[in-house]
C-alpha cells in the first residue's frame, strides 16, 4: 500500500563620506555689563552664548549703552558715508514658506482623500465574514493579512481534519481524513486505506476504531466510519470548488508525516489537471485537479483544502516530483466532485461515471505509418460497445478520435481523462478521422453502472477497474498509461 547553502550574506557597511570642516567663522554674541564685570566672560573673548548675533547699528547702539564695551564692536562692511543710514529690512521668508507649505499639504492631503473616496476605497465593508461550525463561531476576514487569516482558518478547520492510521499484512500506514458529518463518516483517499486489515482515527486526542463504509477505487476515494461514542465530531464546511480561480489563497491541512493537525498555505497554482496513475490494483484516474504551491506531504492524502473562509475545496491527494520527494507542487481532487462521490458512498448508491462506450487505443507515429493511417496521434476505436453512448452517436471501429470539445486528444487514457471529466448526461462533440476524412458528431454520455455491474460478476479476470479500463483499450499493449508518470506520487 502506497504510504504516505548558499553561504551566509552579511550586510556591509558603506563608508561615510567626509566633509573637510568648514573654516571656524568669528561671530560676536551680545554680552551684558554684569556678565563682563563678574568677570564671567572675558571683554576680548569671543564665546558661544544662547543669545542671538548682533551686527551694524544694533554693536553701536549696545556699545553706547555700556553693554558692549567699544573695542568689540566689529569693523562694519562698507563703512563711509551714509554707513550709518539704516538698511531696508529683509522680508520674512521664512515665514511665507512655513504658511504655503501649510496651505500646499493641507490641499495635497484633501487631493489624496477626494482620490481614495473615488477609488471606493472607504466604501470596503468594515464587517467581515463570520461563520458558525457545530457550536463554535470562528470570524474570518479575508482581506485581513495572512498570519491573521491563516490563524483564523486553522481554528475552524482543524477540528474538522483527523490522522487516519492503518495497519496492512506487512506494513503500516498513516493518513489524513475529513469530517462529513456527526455521525462519524470521514471522506479520505482510497489509497489510504487501500488493504487495510484494521483502521484507527485520531480526533481530539482520542483513538477510534473505524470501519470501511465504501470507495469508488478508480476516483481515489473512501468513506470510513467511527463511533464517536458520545464525542462531537466537527463536520467541515463544504464551499464551492467550482468557483476557484488561478491565484487564490488556499490552505492544506492534515498529518504530514503522521505529524497531526499541521497546516500549510499556498495559492491555486492551475486548475483541471488530469493524470493517471498506476497502482497495485490498476490505474487510478485523476481528472480536473486542483493544482496548489500548499505543501503536500506524505500523510497530507485525505486531508482537505480549504479557502480563505476555511470551507473545503479539494481533498489532498497527489504531488508530482521527479525525485519522489515534496517539490511544492500538490494536487487535490475538487471538493464538489469528492463529496458528490462520498455521499453516493453513505446513501449505499453505486458511484457512476461519464461512459463514452467502447474498447482504443493510443495511435503514435509508428502505428500510424504501419497502418497508413490519416494521423499520428489520438485515440483508435478498436472496438464499440452495441447500444452505448458512442454507438447511437454513429462512431465507427477504425475511427481515430482526436478531440472532445476542443481538448485535442492524443493517446487512449487522454481520451478516458477527458469524458471522466465530463458528467453522466453532459453532451460533448467528439472529432473523429474516418479514413482521410474529419468529421465531428455530439454524444450524449452515458453512465457505466451497467458496466459495473457486469463486470462484478467476472472477478476472476481482474479487478473491476482493470476491466473497466480494458473498455478504453488497456491491457493491450498500446495504452499510454500514466501521460506524466514521471512525477506523480500519491501522498
Amino acid at each position: 500500500m502506497p504510504t504516505d547553502n548558499q553561504g551566509p550574506v552579511y550586510p556591509g557597511t558603506q563608508p561615510t563620506q567626509q566633509v573637510p570642516p568648514e573654516p571656524p567663522t568669528q561671530t560676536y554674541y551680545q554680552q551684558s555689563s554684569a556678565q563682563q564685570a563678574a568677570g564671567q566672560v572675558p571683554p576680548t573673548q569671543t564665546t558661544q552664548a544662547y543669545a542671538q548675533p548682533a551686527t551694524g547699528q544694533a554693536y553701536a547702539q549696545q556699545a553706547a549703552t555700556g553693554q558692549v564695551p567699544p573695542t568689540q564692536v566689529p569693523p562694519i562692511p562698507g563703512a563711509g558715508a551714509g554707513a550709518g543710514a539704516p538698511k531696508p529690512k529683509k522680508p520674512h521668508v521664512g515665514i511665507k514658506v512655513l504658511v504655503f507649505g501649510l496651505i500646499g499639504g493641507i490641499l495635497g492631503a484633501a487631493g489624496v482623500v477626494a482620490a481614495l473616496n473615488f477609488g471606493g476605497f472607504f466604501d470596503r465593508p468594515a464587517s467581515v465574514t463570520t461563520v458558525t461550525n457545530a457550536g463554535q463561531s470562528i470570524t474570518i476576514d479575508p482581506s485581513s493579512e495572512d498570519t491573521s487569516r491563516a490563524t483564523a482558518v486553522a481554528a475552524k478547520c482543524l477540528p474538522s481534519v483527523v490522522s487516519i492510521n492503518v495497519e496492512t499484512n506487512d506494513a503500516e500506514g498513516v493518513g489524513s481524513g475529513v469530517a462529513l458529518d456527526a455521525d462519524g463518516n470521514i471522506l479520505t483517499n482510497y489509497h489510504v486505506i487501500e488493504g487495510a486489515q484494521t483502521i484507527s482515527v485520531s480526533v481530539g486526542g482520542k483513538s477510534y476504531d473505524a470501519t470501511v463504509v465504501g470507495s469508488d477505487e478508480s476516483s481515489d476515494l473512501a468513506v470510513i466510519k467511527i463511533n464517536p461514542d458520545g464525542a462531537t465530531l466537527t463536520p467541515i464546511e463544504v464551499g464551492d470548488s467550482s468557483s476557484l480561480q488561478v491565484g487564490d489563497w488556499v490552505m492544506s491541512l492534515g498529518s504530514p508525516f503522521g505529524l497531526e493537525q499541521s497546516v500549510s498555505t499556498g495559492i491555486v497554482s492551475s486548475l483541471y489537471r488530469s493524470t493517471m496513475m498506476q497502482s497495485t490494483s490498476g490505474n487510478t484516474i485523476y481528472t480536473n485537479l486542483i493544482q496548489t504551491d500548499a505543501t503536500i506531504n506524505p500523510g497530507n492524502s485525505g486531508g482537505a483544502l480549504v479557502d480563505d473562509e476555511g470551507k473545503l475545496v479539494g481533498i489532498n491527494s497527489l504531488i508530482e516530483s521527479y525525485s519522489g520527494s515534496s517539490s511544492g507542487v500538490g494536487f487535490a481532487i475538487p471538493g464538489n466532485y469528492a463529496v458528490e462521490v462520498a455521499k453516493k458512498i453513505i446513501n449505499g448508491e453505486t458511484v457512476t461515471h461519464a461512459y463514452l462506450g467502447g474498447s482504443f487505443q493510443t495511435v503514435t507515429a509508428q502505428n500510424a505509418r504501419e497502418n497508413n493511417l490519416s494521423v499520428n496521434q489520438g485515440a483508435y476505436v478498436a472496438e464499440v460497445t452495441s447500444g452505448s453512448p458512442a454507438d447511437q452517436a454513429g462512431i465507427r471501429k477504425g475511427d481515430i478520435i482526436t478531440s472532445v470539445d476542443g481538448e485535442e486528444i492524443t493517446s487512449s487514457d487522454g481520451l478516458v481523462l477527458a469524458v471522466r471529466s465530463h458528467s453522466v448526461g453532459d453532451k460533448v462533440t467528439v472529432t473523429l478521422m474516418r479514413g482521410s476524412k474529419q468529421m465531428s458528431v455530439d454524444v450524449t454520455l452515458g453512465s457505466d453502472e451497467s458496466m459495473q455491474n457486469s463486470q462484478q460478476d467476472e472477478s476472476s479476470q481482474g479487478s473491476l477497474l482493470e476491466q473497466y479500463l480494458k473498455q478504453y483499450g488497456y491491457g493491450n499493449g498500446n495504452g499510454n498509461s500514466g501521460s506524466r508518470g514521471h512525477g506523480f506520487s500519491q501522498r
